[in-house]
């Protein structure tokens, strides 16, 4: 029967199946219901005392509270329900069948329903207001709208994933996309993203190209690839049109060379790319071995010296003003072989332990010249079994443990919430090109006097740091999502220059927009994961950063039952329930049962809890201690007392006519 009931009067079911929730989804079913109404009935069933226990559609009735409480709806607001007759056991198998079956919207989908409201006259902001969305993302399925027809039925009929959909998006010419398209489902091989994204920004080969020399033109001939040859053109300038053939045929090269190597140096694998470095795609999931240059021989250290002798000999007649100009230009060029062969001799191959060896691998890369090169680094696999066997980490608060409790937390817990906490600040730095400026300026400027016994607080050496754990990624974290579709929406039509000269020519070209796009991302991708506690995983500069950027880890990271309550113990629960609701609150659940404690603290937390107005705010801007960016004064602040590191920062700022703090917080739609 179906029933309009008021608001008030709907409770949630013990019996709902779906015990863990999505902030990001919820946020968004939030703006959608504000928008446009609720589109779909809830289900429920009779309760004592007047009420109705929502069986299925218990997140619709979370935000429509939340309408309530912020009053863009009455409190008695009339809500469409079906009521179910009084039997548990189909009301759980109701929820379970309402929550098993639901399916997600295909991206084409979504990208032609937002290219049709777009059409009808809103705004890409209005879109994003009104399903809680973010501008980067609505953009980014409109860019999937404007694929060519192809790609763009491949992408709904899922023959493409979303992710090579945005790869053919890195060209908005729709005859160049469709032409790859053909080429890359012609059988040859299972294009990846990257290839497609080095195929529509290219449209054909130059023989000169690191690929066409590595597959040699009598193979890619004989495997029926065409060359199109002006009259003035020579083997590096005529133009290979078969890109996907050429792809294919290197590939398999690759592979054929990577075998080989890994026979040849006792290695358990060997990865190849057609990049002419380590992606950080690659080497994901792998850990860096330790591996040191072999010593040098006694005849290599008898050269040395002998080299030694020789060059102070020869830079004598340089100094020598009286030295003719012939002795001078010999001496020179003596000096530049000496130098080189000195050079080649301490240049030795880092050598492993043969207990590692075995299990170990290394990356090939291919050359701009087409020649293989095994990188001189060595990886292994991370063991993802044992990281949960260390008996836990005791967290103590950095800020000092006087007055502090100590909490066991698992390692796995541990790194899981330093990488989250920072994306968090990535995602802030991303968002601020002018603070990440002066992040990598100053980290390069620092780096001859960095304090060894001190972890440093990005990677800008260069190395994309993967996370302590393999494969972990918090994808319906805010800030990760975030993340994501920032990096989704960067400017990448400067990758098709031939060289680097042209790359850095067309780079330079973009708009200052996105150029400081670019920059923001490359800094916030370097950080290293961390936490505010002592020990490992504290990186001083990065709390320092966050407590100066303001960020309120409250707004972007809660905790729930899966991502923290089922991971620590009862005693932990309970003194985050006595943080924001003193005993009272606590010795409510005392004799609950663990895993039930960690569903009611994930109410409690989320702000759904029925409780005081004063403990549902406070509930909703707690965080544990280690995920919070807390102040750290740096070293020079502490010599003088007057000019303290975050006030030299706002007097810096002031100088370069800066944003106000409030201005400097991260964009309106990423907090959405």
């Amino acid at each position: 029967m179906i029933k309009s009931i008021p608001l008030t009067k709907l409770v949630q079911s013990p019996r709902n199946v779906r015990r863990h929730g999505d902030p990001a989804a919820d946020a968004e079913l939030k703006a959608s219901i504000a928008a446009h109404g609720l589109l779909q009935n809830l289900i429920v069933r009779p309760a004592p005392r007047g009420k109705f226990e929502v069986e299925a559609g218990e997140r619709r009735r979370c935000a429509l509270l939340a309408l309530a409480e912020e009053k863009i709806l009455p409190k008695g607001y009339e809500v469409t329900c079906l009521v179910l007759e009084d039997d548990a056991g189909a009301a759980v198998e109701t929820s379970l069948a309402e929550n098993f079956h639901r399916l997600a919207m295909n991206p084409a989908d979504e990208a032609q329903a937002f290219a049709e409201l777009i059409d009808a006259g809103a705004s890409i902001e209005d879109v994003a207001r009104r399903f809680g969305l973010t501008v980067r993302f609505v953009e980014g399925r409109l860019r999937l709208a404007t694929l060519a027809p192809i790609v763009f039925e491949a992408l709904a009929a899922g023959d493409i994933t979303l992710d090579i959909a945005k790869a053919f998006g890195a060209t908005s010419d729709q005859e160049i996309q469709a032409r790859v398209y053909e080429q890359a489902t012609s059988g040859y091989y299972a294009p990846s993203a990257d290839s497609i994204r080095r195929m529509v920004l290219s449209g054909t080969v130059r023989g000169s190209d690191a690929r066409a020399r590595l597959v040699g033109r009598e193979a890619y001939i004989a495997a029926g690839g065409r060359i199109e040859r002006e009259l003035f053109d020579d083997d590096d300038s005529e133009s290979w049109v078969d890109v996907a053939l050429l792809e294919s045929l290197a590939s398999e090269e690759m592979e054929k060379r990577a075998t080989a190597l890994a026979a040849e140096q006792g290695l358990a694998w060997v990865k190849p790319t057609l990049d002419p470095y380590a992606s950080h795609d690659l080497v994901e999931g792998l850990v860096r071995l330790p591996a040191e240059p072999a010593p040098l021989t006694e005849a290599e250290l008898a050269r040395l010296d002998e080299l030694d002798a020789s060059y102070d000999e020869h830079a004598a007649i340089l100094e020598d003003e009286g030295s003719a100009e012939e002795a001078i230009a010999a001496a020179e060029a003596t000096i530049d072989a000496i130098e080189r062969e000195c050079d080649d001799i301490r240049a030795k191959p880092p050598e492993l332990d043969p207990e590692l060896k075995a299990g170990a691998g290394m990356i090939l890369t291919l050359s701009r010249d087409g020649t293989p090169i095994l990188q001189p680094v060595f990886y292994g696999e991370r063991d993802s079994e044992s990281v949960d066997d260390d008996g836990g980490v005791e967290v103590v608060s950095s800020e000092g443990s006087a007055g502090k409790r100590r909490a066991a937390l698992s390692k796995r817990l541990v790194d899981e919430l330093a990488m989250q906490r920072r994306d968090v600040l990535a995602l802030h730095v991303a968002s601020d090109p002018g603070l990440a400026l002066d992040i990598m300026v100053f980290t390069l400027a620092d780096a001859d006097t960095h304090d060894w016994r001190s972890r440093a607080a990005t990677t800008l050496r260069g190395s994309v740091p993967s996370g302590p754990i393999a494969g972990f990624e918090a994808k319906d974290a805010p800030a990760s999502a975030s993340l994501a579709e920032l990096r989704s929406g960067l400017d990448e039509c400067w990758r098709s220059g031939e060289d680097v000269s042209s790359r850095f020519a067309m780079f330079r070209a973009l708009s200052d927009e996105s150029r400081a796009a670019w920059l923001g991302f490359v800094v916030a991708r370097t950080f290293e994961a961390s936490l505010n506690m002592a020990g490992e995983r504290q990186i001083v500069l990065q709390d320092h950063l966050g407590s100066a950027i303001g960020i309120d880890m409250a707004q972007w990271w809660r905790p729930t039952a899966a991502n923290y309550f089922d991971r620590v113990s009862k005693q932990v629960i309970l003194d985050a329930l006595s943080d924001v609701g003193g005993l009272e609150l606590s010795s409510r659940f005392a004799s609950v049962k663990k895993g039930d404690l960690a569903m009611s603290a994930e109410r409690v937390f989320s702000g759904t809890y029925i409780t005081e107005a004063e403990i549902r705010d406070r509930a909703l801007a707690w965080v544990p201690d280690v995920m919070r960016f807390a102040g750290h004064p740096l070293a020079d602040a502490e010599d003088d007392p007057e000019d303290t590191a975050v006030d030299s920062d706002t007097e810096e700022s002031d100088a370069r006519g800066s944003k106000t703090d409030e201005d400097n917080q991260p964009p309106s739609e990423l907090a959405a």
